[in-house]
């Protein structure tokens, strides 16, 4: 991991180079070139303050990244996409959380690693990297030391990534679609695709394989998510061959077989029922061919929708 003064002064340099992206906002691939310091909102409907629906200490995320004390997980509101089968929708389309200050921000992430958790996990970050990057850098000046984790839906702009090399430890992406026509039709998220490669690209350039300490913490490195959908939406057997084929065969990766029916999916009778067993074993078995065993499965139709119950992908170990 780098220094905390090589972080500070990349945090620094990156703040420098955001300044004055607020006033004409094209930190993710929407663009909207609105000025968010006025009060004009874009797409994402979010301002110049950070809106925050919750900090916890989340136990329910991968094994490394919970680990024994949990995840200090900071949940922002409103999103640059708009999932019709949005599981947080109450606060990433409904809008609910609380603005706060930049200093507001930087105290809740100091406050999660002095509950002990193992790392600080900004959840939705895409449409907020100004705002974060100022707040890390008041955190990580008053002693903040733990890794940091990007953990996004993967509608991110590879420039904005790439202003995040040495300040972010570990990124969490979503591979969430390989067709754009689906990104377009049930996430409002028009060549997804393209946007999301060159991302995960960037991110994987950046922090390599994951790279766990001596317990089986995350320190540093890619771990990337794929959310199984009904009818082979995800395309994510395509996604499984990007990832050979262009990042690496030791990647590790999150199948996920969580999805459940809610907010507007109801509207759409081919994603208005859960995963099969069937559906969610071709792609487990798919990432077997490719040599892709490495990561976490879900155990199906747990109760507990929000918890991760995974088990390692390759049965072998």
């Amino acid at each position: 991991m780098p220094s905390i003064n090589n972080k500070i002064e990349l945090l620094k340099k990156a703040n420098g180079l955001f300044a004055d992206s607020l006033k004409n906002c094209k930190i993710c691939p929407r663009k909207c070139g609105v000025n968010r310091m006025s009060g004009k909102l874009g797409y994402c409907r979010a301002g110049h303050n950070p809106k925050i629906y919750s900090t916890m200490v989340h136990r329910g995320e991968e094994p490394p990244i919970s680990g024994s004390k949990g995840s200090g997980t900071i949940f922002f509101s409103h999103c640059n996409m708009k999932c019709v089968y949005c599981q947080n929708y109450y606060f990433s389309q409904l809008d609910q959380g609380q603005e706060m200050t930049i200093e507001k921000l930087a105290a809740k992430m100091c406050d999660l690693q002095k509950s002990g958790c193992h790392n600080i996990n900004l959840v939705s970050p895409s449409h907020y990297v100004p705002q974060i990057l100022l707040a890390l850098q008041i955190a990580i000046e008053k002693g903040l030391k733990i890794p940091i984790i990007y953990n996004t839906s993967g509608y991110d702009l590879a420039e904005t990534i790439r202003l995040l090399g040495g300040i972010i430890d570990i990124y969490l992406p979503d591979m969430r679609y390989s067709d754009d026509e689906m990104a377009k039709r049930y996430s409002g998220a028009p060549k997804y695709t393209e946007y999301n490669r060159q991302s995960v690209l960037e991110m994987q350039r950046q922090t390599g394989t994951l790279i766990l300490d001596d317990d089986g913490i995350a320190i540093k490195g890619l771990i990337i998510r794929l959310l199984a959908l009904p009818e082979n939406i995800s395309g994510t057997i395509e996604s499984l061959k990007f990832i050979k084929e262009n990042i690496s065969t030791d990647t590790c990766l999150s199948i996920m077989s969580q999805y459940y029916p809610t907010y507007r999916s109801c509207n759409y009778k081919e994603i208005s029922r859960g995963v099969t067993e069937d559906e969610y074993k071709n792609v487990v078995d798919a990432a077997h061919d490719l040599g892709l065993n490495n990561g976490w499965i879900q155990e199906m139709y747990k109760e507990d929708k929000g918890r991760f119950f995974g088990t390692n992908i390759n049965p072998t170990t």
